[in-house]
């Protein structure tokens, strides 16, 4: 877009998934303007996202909303699909006699989602383990490795089909509400009476913009390598393995092993680096748990998880200001939710009830609400 004051409907800031999938949901009603401050859209967390579909994690809400995009992720057809987009994959929790409590716990909040295994059923699971380190494990055959590029493109897509503008480039220097919002940016200046914060680890930054509270989004850093497996071995067909606590976990990768410390290391919001000490003590945990000598690191990398204090995402209108939506707090099951929560927030903007397959998995307005509203019910 080359207008200098640009009228719209709606504003989402921030491209990523959040912004994207809740932009072309909005774009069906109204006159969308996607901001994104990268050249890129999904530049900081959905581009170095490895995400996998499955209902077995994440809190509650998480796994409510990822049961309810489960039909859109097996079913949907659309014509900026060139392919499904998930790839089965399953799932092994696996647990250390010291967290047998976790594993317990895990298994009854998923109420039969997840097969329980003993020591032997663990092992055979898959070919690396190391034998005996495992007491037990859950095994998740829903689990499936997500196309996030094209899930992203979709949205990207679809929007711009439904004559949504995205403008990148953008970043938000100012914001001011006088009847409509007004959003400066380093690409012009657009007006609107809806604005949706969709900014992820600068979410409170944008805010605080605004004139308002931030809500306390801590990004937090998760690191990820790609190593080669043993020499000769079939990597592509072997399951997704995680450390019930969540203190490691691996997968195969086109070919090789992603592995991760599973990270969650406070930050401010940045283009996230990863840090030599958590590489190394990804490598241990690797070594300990596998049957795996990691000798080059074929590639690494950093991204941004931003986390609410109850760990839950919001999203919700500001209650101290008319038209500001916030949608934050997706943590790292952003793109596993995306399609329901999309569907719900463009819901909630619209002053409309959460679409009826979301509210029967469980999900509520109030879980999602402002924290200020959470504090009062």
């Amino acid at each position: 877009m080359t207008e200098k004051n640009t009228a719209a409907d709606c504003v989402v800031i921030g491209a990523g998934i959040a912004g994207a999938s809740v932009a072309a949901e909005l774009a069906a009603h109204y006159r969308v303007v996607l901001l994104e401050r990268e050249t890129h859209p999904g530049y900081h967390t959905t581009g170095r996202s490895a995400a996998v579909y499955t209902q077995s994690y994440g809190p509650p809400v998480i796994r409510a909303l990822t049961r309810a995009s489960g039909d859109f992720f097996h079913t949907t057809e659309s014509p900026f699909l060139e392919h499904p987009l998930l790839q089965s994959r399953g799932a092994l929790f696996i647990a250390r006699d010291d967290q047998a409590d976790t594993l317990m716990s895990l298994e009854t909040e998923l109420k039969g989602a997840a097969t329980r295994l003993t020591a032997n059923e663990v092992t055979s699971r898959h070919p690396l383990l190391r034998a005996g380190y495992a007491n037990a494990g859950l095994w998740d055959d829903s689990a499936a490795d997500i196309d996030v590029y094209g899930l992203h493109q979709h949205y990207l897509k679809l929007l711009r089909s439904l004559g949504a503008a995205l403008v990148t480039k953008a970043e938000v220097t100012g914001m001011a509400h006088s009847g409509n919002w007004q959003v400066e940016t380093t690409a012009g200046t657009f007006n609107a009476p809806i604005v949706v914060n969709a900014a992820g680890a600068w979410g409170d930054q944008l805010a605080q913009l605004a004139g308002l509270k931030a809500v306390g989004l801590t990004p937090k850093r998760r690191t990820a390598l790609v190593v080669q497996g043993p020499d000769g071995a079939q990597v592509n067909d072997w399951s997704m393995v995680v450390d019930v606590d969540e203190q490691f976990y691996l997968k195969p990768d086109a070919g090789k092993l992603l592995i991760s410390p599973a990270d969650a290391t406070p930050s401010p919001p940045c283009d996230a680096q990863p840090d030599e000490m958590d590489v190394a003590i990804c490598i241990d945990r690797i070594e300990r748990a596998f049957d795996l000598q990691v000798r080059r690191i074929e590639n690494k990398w950093a991204g941004l998880r931003s986390f609410l204090p109850d760990c839950t995402p919001m999203a919700d209108f500001d209650p101290d200001a008319t038209g500001f939506f916030w949608l934050v707090g997706q943590g790292g099951y952003g793109i596993q939710s995306a399609p329901a929560l999309a569907r719900t927030a463009a819901a909630l903007v619209r002053s409309q009830d959460i679409p009826g397959d979301i509210a029967d998995q469980g999900v509520t307005v109030q879980c999602l609400s402002h924290p200020a509203r959470k504090h009062a019910a």
